[in-house]
């Protein structure tokens, strides 16, 4: 099923919610190792610019953006599939497209402008400061989130803050205690962050 759908369904359901009236019962995530690297490797996004390098080849090296469709268009390439692929598979492609008209291409693919594919952007909403969709950064952890952020707004229910998380293509709800993170300082409210994650804050019931 479209995670996408899958999501505005889990929005909906939450949004309807009165407040926190239901204390979140889902499990908790094992606090933050700190020194966590999950070795994601970057994938190019719409909107993603890369710089295409032909090794002595320099009328076909230039800098081309990725179309909404995840497309890329250059002199002698016609719609090539970017979004999704790392530099270095779409490098691959490129040569396999350019050695129909040139001997042994060898080609390198640098990014700029990060934008990422949005399956792994991680999403906040709800009562935060400033929510928002992200770049996911290696490493990154909760409390790196809520500073992206700006933290939650006074009306916050953020012990019972939920985090959506697809593992091995089943999807999981873990408990998040951002009050105890943030204004409480609890270091151990920590909790790694990885791609795709979606972090539903909701309002608190008075």
């Amino acid at each position: 099923m479209n995670n996408y759908y899958i999501f505005l369904g889990l929005l909906t359901s939450f949004l309807l919610l009165p407040g926190c009236a239901t204390k979140n019962t889902y499990p908790e995530l094992p606090h933050a190792s700190w020194d966590a690297r999950f070795s994601t490797k970057y994938k190019i996004g719409p909107g993603d610019s890369v710089n295409i390098f032909v090794w002595r080849n320099p009328d076909v090296s230039m800098s081309v953006s990725v179309r909404p469709d995840g497309y890329i268009s250059a002199p002698l390439m016609e719609d090539v599939p970017a979004a999704g692929k790392t530099p270095t598979e779409l490098a691959r492609e490129v040569e396999l497209v350019l050695s129909t008209y040139l001997r042994d291409p060898m080609v390198t693919v640098i990014v700029n402008g990060f934008v990422g594919i949005y399956t792994e952007q991680i999403r906040i909403i709800g009562e935060a400061e400033s929510p928002q969709a992200m770049l996911y950064n290696d490493g990154m952890t909760m409390l790196d989130v809520m500073i992206q952020v700006g933290g939650l707004t006074d009306f916050a229910a953020g012990n019972n803050t939920t985090l959506i998380r697809w593992e091995e293509g089943v999807q999981k709800e873990y408990r998040v205690r951002l009050d105890d993170l943030i204004k409480d300082g609890d270091i151990t409210a920590n909790v790694d962050i990885k791609p795709g994650d979606i972090l539903i804050i909701p309002e608190a019931w008075f």
